[in-house]
């Protein structure tokens, strides 16, 4: 649990304006639209066309099962979580160059294409039968692919694969804490954990402490992926481990409308929010994508943020990068992650330990819709990214920009804050 834990979901909602709040869901009304209508138009195009169908990846499977089978569908249009943290921007300023975050999970295959020359593997953790943790290593750090348009946060970071679970993907509160000591010792600057365990271990707590000793930021899904038996969604809030623990920054998931997902596990607080349900990734064979979901998931945007944060903030601690992140997010009941506004913040010199002060300032913060009735989005059918783009600058230009001069924002170096770039 990093450092002023304590987000309430509660709080924050009563606190904003109404015309606010208006002007917000109006902005997701015609954003989903877009999205949930473009796809019902075309549910069997081609991956050329308006939408495609993309294979489910497991987080765990059973023992018998075989190991996860590549892909050969390829997502060509923007996937709406990229273009709704307006990564294009933020690439303007760093793709995270020069840091190395590492993905405690079921491993990362060494010859995912997207990764290609850039993972280095801890122990045996350079296979992986699963495909989650490839997943999440290419949210963190997929290069581009031709003909692709989905490509990671931190795309020129590269990726330390430590194993946190079995080949299968059971995991432990004592595998997670090797995990960790593997990422430490093999020197990531990140470390994004995809288990939520209901209890931790003196092991456990022990790597945590490794990490805080030698600067590492770790990351870790504020509650389990969805719910693998009937009626677990009624459990009451409670805390996840690592996520709970001191020092670690906790990351729940929202769907393509900035809800949570139907049926999700809750917690009493966390530290961020980001995209983790219906989100488009790599798999750990073929140059195909899957479709995933869960809090682990958000956990992987929310690390390779801080990769980015790291990369053009070097001076930075860990517990420096965690409260950039936080305090450069979206309001909202779990703040939303917003990659833009934390590698262009403005940093005081208690910030940068008395390094001094960078003179960035950021734009408008990134727009994540929110506010309308939710459900998950389990369809791999994604809209034509020229549509897409389109209704972003629409809502980018009708309600961020004024809204952001009324609560005096200041622009941008360029002059005044510019509409996100069409990414279509």
């Amino acid at each position: 649990m990093s450092e002023g834990k304590g987000t309430r979901m509660r709080d924050t909602a009563a606190r904003r304006s109404r015309p606010a709040r208006r002007a917000r869901a109006l902005g997701a009304a015609l954003l989903v639209t877009a999205v949930v209508g473009g796809a019902a138009a075309a549910p069997a195009a081609a991956a050329g066309g308006s939408s495609v169908r993309l294979p489910v990846l497991p987080s765990k499977l059973a023992p018998d099962d075989p190991c996860t089978a590549g892909s050969t569908q390829r997502a060509t249009a923007v996937p709406w979580e990229q273009a709704g943290l307006q990564l294009n921007r933020a690439w303007q300023v760093t793709a995270g160059e020069g840091v190395t975050v590492g993905v405690v999970d079921t491993g990362v295959s060494t010859s995912a294409p997207a990764l290609k020359g850039r993972v280095t593997a801890g122990g045996d953790a350079g296979t992986d039968c699963v495909g989650h943790g490839t997943f999440v290593a290419g949210l963190v750090a997929a290069a581009a692919q031709d003909g692709v348009r989905f490509t990671g946060v931190a795309h020129r970071a590269r990726v330390l694969a430590a194993r946190g679970s079995d080949t299968k993907g059971t995991t432990s509160a004592d595998r997670v804490a090797a995990g960790i000591q593997t990422a430490v010792a093999g020197g990531a600057d990140v470390v994004t954990v995809s288990a939520a365990l209901p209890g931790d271990s003196a092991a456990l707590r022990s790597a945590l402490a490794l990490a805080a000793k030698k600067d590492v930021l770790v990351v870790a899904a504020a509650v389990p992926d969805l719910p693998d038996q009937p009626g677990s969604k009624d459990l009451p809030p409670r805390d996840f481990y690592p996520a709970a623990s001191k020092g670690v920054l906790s990351v729940l998931d929202l769907d393509v409308q900035g809800k949570r997902p139907v049926g999700s596990f809750t917690t009493e607080s966390a530290d961020l929010a980001a995209p983790g349900d219906g989100v488009v990734g790599i798999g750990p064979a073929k140059d195909g994508h899957y479709i995933g979901s869960g809090a682990s998931l958000a956990a992987g945007f929310v690390a390779g943020t801080a990769a980015l944060v790291r990369s053009v903030h070097p001076e930075l601690s860990a517990a420096a990068t965690a409260r950039l992140l936080r305090s450069s997010a979206y309001p909202a009941d779990v703040p939303r992650l917003d990659p833009y506004a934390a590698v262009t913040a403005v940093l005081t010199r208690a910030d940068t330990g008395g390094a001094g002060v960078r003179a960035e300032t950021a734009g408008a913060p990134v727009r994540m819709p929110e506010d309308k009735a939710a459900g998950p989005i389990r369809r791999a059918m994604w809209p034509a990214a020229a549509g897409f783009g389109a209704i972003v600058a629409v809502v980018w230009l009708g309600l961020v920009i004024p809204r952001g001069r009324r609560l005096g924002w200041r622009p941008t170096r360029g002059g005044a804050p510019q509409a996100a770039e069409s990414e279509s």
